[in-house]
């Protein structure tokens, strides 16, 4: 692969539709830990304590048609990234005593806690292990488990400490999308996004990362291939950020999806762009992005 995206490319905010503003917005400030940032006709930001920078935005539609978890392409689940293994601790805590289904596994690169707002929206809240500890095998790609978490040890790293939900410091570490088809999705993002290819799940799913990271985007095909985009009327993803450093790093990508023929738009510095399966993704530079 020719072209690599900048380094410092990141995810940026996620947003949301979701079909009860006030339900949601109780959950994620009582079971996820966010606090209302902002607050509009039908929309809500949210971030962590202390900080003006929102992760997430909601919209609320009406007449949401419900639908169940893997029927369509859009969003498997989107990560919030902790900055420590006692913040993990907390929010498992928390999340023991909301009493919500907690999904677990220890990556080996990370450690992840799986849950779903109530609009099976999916959400992962995780912490990393530090990059020297990360493995790699002999194509490169990092080496990723499914192991059972340590749930005492987390348990334990938080102990008597009062939870005030996710700390400052918590970012969208990734984003885990199910796509109509994997060749597709691999080409856009790879060859024509310029993401690396870090780690593969036999032939239902790839992660691709900038910077070496061990992946800021899953890929993957469990929603069945062929999978139509998840509609408007529906609880689901609208689209989410990909994070550049500078503009010329922005302009980069502009050129490649001009250069590949893939229909984009510009709005206010934005460059808006829709991946093979029809998501779609805001390209921003740093300097439009909240701090």
């Amino acid at each position: 692969m020719s072209f690599v995206i900048d380094a410092a490319a990141r995810i940026g905010m996620v947003y949301l539709r979701v079909s009860n503003m006030e339900r949601s917005l109780a959950f994620y400030r009582e079971v996820i830990g966010l606090r209302v940032l902002s607050q509009g006709e039908g929309t809500a930001e949210l971030g962590v304590q202390d900080s003006s920078a929102p992760l997430l935005h909601l919209r609320e539609i009406p007449h949401a048609v419900p639908r169940p978890r893997r029927s369509g392409a859009g969003l498997y689940h989107y990560a919030l990234l902790v900055p420590d293994r006692k913040s993990l601790g907390l929010a498992l805590r928390n999340l023991i005593a909301s009493g919500i289904h907690i999904g677990q596994a220890d990556h080996f690169v990370s450690e992840a806690l799986y849950i779903a707002d109530p609009d099976n929206n999916g959400i992962e809240i995780y912490r990393d292990r530090p990059r020297e500890e990360w493995e790699r095998d002999e194509k490169g790609h990092y080496v990723m488990g499914l192991d059972p978490i340590d749930w005492e040890g987390l348990l334990a790293e938080a102990g008597d400490t009062p939870w005030s939900g996710l700390p400052v410091g918590t970012t969208v570490g990734h984003i885990h999308l199910h796509v109509s088809e994997l060749p597709t999705a691999e080409h856009f993002y790879n060859d024509v996004l310029g993401f690396e290819l870090v780690a593969q799940m036999a032939d239902s799913a790839l992660f691709i990362a900038a910077g070496g990271y061990h992946h800021h985007i899953g890929l993957n095909v469990w929603a069945g291939i062929g999978a139509e985009l998840t509609p408007e009327n529906a609880p689901g993803l609208d689209y989410f950020e990909i994070v550049l450093p500078t503009e010329v790093a922005q302009m980069a990508l502009f050129s490649r999806l001009q250069a590949a023929s893939v229909p984009l738009q510009t709005n206010r510095g934005t460059v808006i762009v829709r991946d093979p399966s029809g998501i779609e993704i805001h390209l921003i530079v740093q300097s439009q992005a909240p701090h």
